[in-house]
């Protein structure tokens, strides 16, 4: 029937996910991915919560934000090319600062003061922007183990990280926010340096 979404992970999205589990996925980029990074995604289903598929994607995405080659500080599963609300963020407000994962992310209420503040973005290489974003979130998710909701309010620089990601989630990239868009001139040689090799 038209307008139902299937309960479980396409073809093409298993494909990706089960591609090479010891591997880098390959991060969407704006000009050349613009279709799943535009669109807006969904809450994971019951039959996708219980996958391993979802084990697989949500470890591979981990490594892949992590890898000395990204260095992240987020990454949102439609960067990879699954349009479902999942997110990494590293946690900046907690000792450690550890990165966790995010299941059917969504930011309940924006809240504070609104300033403006540099970003950039795995997918908008090697693209800078001055982006205003609010001080405080309150988020609600499902824990990555148990799959209970949870809300937590955050703040800080973890919250702009937070609103970063969940843009992601629903088709928007920082630089539709942006003040003002600039190249990082050292993202580019260090880009042009990779590409060399």
């Amino acid at each position: 029937m038209a307008g139902l979404v299937p309960p479980r992970f396409s073809r093409a999205e298993r494909q990706i996910i089960r591609s090479s589990e010891d591997s880098l996925l390959y991060v969407t980029v704006i000009s050349l991915d613009s279709a799943i990074l535009r669109t807006p995604s969904r809450d994971l289903s019951r039959a996708e919560l219980r996958s391993k598929d979802l084990k697989t994607l949500t470890a591979r995405m981990l490594y892949t934000v992590r890898h000395p080659s990204q260095d992240g500080v987020g990454i949102a599963a439609p960067q990879v090319g699954i349009g479902r609300r999942i997110a990494w963020v590293q946690r900046f407000d907690k000792p450690g600062e550890p990165f966790e994962c995010y299941l059917n992310l969504h930011i309940e209420e924006r809240l504070g003061e609104v300033t403006s503040g540099p970003e950039g973005c795995l997918s908008v290489p090697p693209m800078r922007g001055l982006v205003p974003r609010y001080s405080k979130v309150v988020i609600s998710y499902l824990d990555p183990y148990r799959h209970t909701p949870r809300r937590e309010t955050v703040e800080g620089y973890t919250a702009i990280i937070f609103q970063h990601e969940c843009d992601h989630l629903d088709g928007i990239l920082y630089i539709d926010r942006a003040d003002t868009v600039f190249v990082d001139e050292a993202w580019a040689a260090e880009l042009s340096a990779n590409e060399a090799r």
